[in-house]
């Protein structure tokens, strides 16, 4: 058997050579720590993939259990306006997800998806740890609200640091996000029918693993906050990444290690640079004449769509050369592209109108934690004699996520194969429903927030209104079902559809659609807040109801915008080289 050699460059483990013999026990492009090709039996697979997915869990368990609870911490504790405290917690959520973006392009370019998961749960154990430390110092926060002075909101200082932590985790959580998932699908052999299988498994579990962390966190974590304290609660956030992380790295040798094929994010501007340098030469009638320099079996088929991404691809004789390593004349990429390189550009391109589409889903889903809590400050929380924390209303988001794709994977796929012989619905499918049922659930949260508001016009100042909390579960179950189907449709859309060699990019395009959604979601609640009365400083006095209708008639355009898109969109150049995600194998075989 020979042996490939694995080095370290920049921190990151590439393989330098290494031939695989006919041995089937042994992985194609995948070596172990050593270096050497790995051992189908000893590596990878779920022995390795289940290390991983605890790094997540403890992501979600932090993540979330600040994020579901911190616009009570701001409102009730730091003392901020209801629409300024929603903005920080949208913000930081946005920022994380957008982070996903950095963190690929670092694990893709310098350091691997090993190393960049390994530090970035150290930033994200760091900025928990941190933001312990500052809810526990008293000079930290404004002195608590009392007699007859109005509340002294917190200072410029004590905001800094809050921003410091919260933006410490972002980092962290960024750089988590945007490998946890690659490094995991790494641990899987698309070469071999049960593996591939078991891979389409893992994207099930992995987000059911996402949703336990959650609920976790908007149940015993914000418990914990609410009654024992927050430092506490962040302390153990903290010690919880630890101990994932020494899990993690124990698994080092149990690891398989896929080669690096560089920075998608160079590759796509190589390819727009190269289109644009040969932009006035003549393209060749036929594609057979473009430059290709990858063999036979891993090329990607040229498509005539964005026929103006070709030119990167025409040969224009010496002019396209650079003096390479050797001495010898060598293609520059800056100036010359092969036809395969071009086409994963184009295939990108042809995600963007769908990517496009599905952020505003995400400005819906960042009310849930943010007004929909608030709301529920403000409401009869007791069950008996005990009152349930505002931010724990959020488990019946969880549950709603957990139970659709519950009922999905074991009732209605079973059902919808035998009935139809389909197993289930498409990836574009799931979006379309997904953003159906947040588009219902604004218009269940506009009708719940007016009754509310009927109930405190006529209520005593300072006390819970006399409605019942649970009015606000029909907008967590719909906005959450919404969530299983979205989520798991753009997942599957992002990976089966861009290149392979992009993969950890795709998912970080993806993530960025969160981000954008919370972003999007700062800049109405400032726009709103600016032109109309409707986002006052206490909710009991504006007209939250409005915002959501805006929010439900802003989805139902949306929706019209994605079904157009959805039409447009047409299944990845398939090739030997991008195998296709075998969806209803996997199911069988689950």
């Amino acid at each position: 058997m020979a042996r490939g050699s694995l080095i370290l460059r920049g921190g990151k483990m590439e393989i330098e050579r290494s031939s695989w013999s006919d041995d089937g026990n042994l992985v194609q492009d995948a070596v172990d720590y050593r270096g050497c090709p790995a051992n189908r039996s000893s590596t990878g697979s779920w022995l390795g993939a289940a290390s991983v997915v605890g790094i997540e869990l403890c992501e979600r368990l932090a993540t979330m259990g600040i994020a579901v609870n911190l616009v009570t911490y701001l409102t009730d504790t730091m003392h901020l306006p209801g629409a300024a405290s929603a903005n920080v917690v949208t913000d930081f959520m946005g920022t994380s997800f957008l982070l996903c973006f950095l963190g690929g392009f670092l694990a893709d370019a310098f350091l691997g998806r090993y190393l960049t998961i390994a530090i970035f749960a150290l930033v994200q154990a760091l900025g928990t740890g941190l933001l312990a430390v500052s809810t526990t110092v008293r000079h930290l926060r404004p002195p608590p609200c009392g007699g007859a002075a109005p509340c002294e909101e917190a200072t410029g200082l004590q905001m800094g640091v809050l921003y410091v932590c919260l933006y410490l985790i972002a980092l962290g959580t960024g750089g988590l996000k945007s490998s946890v998932s690659g490094f995991g699908t790494d641990q899987f052999d698309e070469h071999d029918d049960r593996e591939r299988a078991a891979m389409g498994c893992f994207f099930d579990r992995f987000f059911f693993i996402i949703s336990l962390g959650t609920l976790l966190a908007v149940t015993v974590l914000v418990y914990i906050q609410d009654h024992v304290g927050r430092s506490w609660a962040y302390g153990l956030c903290s010690g919880a990444m630890l101990v994932a992380i020494a899990v993690f790295l124990s698994g080092t040798k149990r690891y398989r290690y896929k080669r690096s094929s560089g920075s998608p994010v160079v590759h796509i501007l190589q390819v727009l640079v190269a289109a644009a340098r040969k932009r006035g030469l003549k393209q060749p009638l036929t594609a057979a004449t473009l430059y290709e320099d990858r063999p036979e079996h891993a090329r990607i088929h040229h498509t005539d769509q964005f026929r103006c991404l070709d030119s990167a691809a025409v040969m224009a004789g010496e002019e396209d050369n650079e003096v390479g390593p050797d001495g010898r004349p060598a293609p520059n990429p800056w100036k010359l592209c092969s036809v395969s390189r071009v086409e994963e550009v184009k295939m990108v391109v042809r995600l963007m109108p769908v990517w496009a589409t599905t952020i505003l889903f995400w400005t819906i889903y960042a009310q849930m934690i943010t007004f929909s809590v608030e709301q529920a400050t403000t409401m009869d929380r007791r069950i008996g004699g005990f009152e349930i924390p505002a931010a724990s209303l959020t488990v019946f988001f969880v549950g709603a996520i957990m139970l659709t794709l519950a009922v999905y994977d074991r009732v209605f796929i079973p059902l919808c194969r035998n009935l139809t012989g389909r197993p289930g619905f498409t990836n574009l499918e799931k979006i379309g429903i997904g953003l159906v049922l947040s588009i219902i659930g604004m218009v269940a949260a506009a009708i719940c927030e007016k009754k509310r508001l009927t109930v405190a016009s006529t209520a005593t100042n300072g006390t819970a209104l006399p409605i019942s909390v649970f009015m606000l579960i029909p907008q967590f179950l719909l906005v959450g079902a919404g969530e299983a189907f979205i989520y798991t449709g753009q997942l599957d859309f992002f990976i089966t559809r861009s290149p392979k060699s992009m993969k950890t990019m795709s998912t970080g395009l993806f993530l960025t659609t969160l981000s954008l959604g919370f972003f999007l979601s700062s800049a109405l609640v400032s726009l709103v807040r600016g032109a109309t009365t409707w986002l006052g400083d206490t909710i009991n006095h504006s007209r939250l109801d409005y915002f959501y209708w805006l929010l439900a008639v802003l989805g139902a355009i949306n929706l019209a915008a994605y079904l157009l898109c959805a039409m447009w969109a047409t299944p990845a150049a398939s090739s030997k080289a991008e195998q296709p995600h075998h969806a209803a194998a996997a199911d069988e075989k689950c």
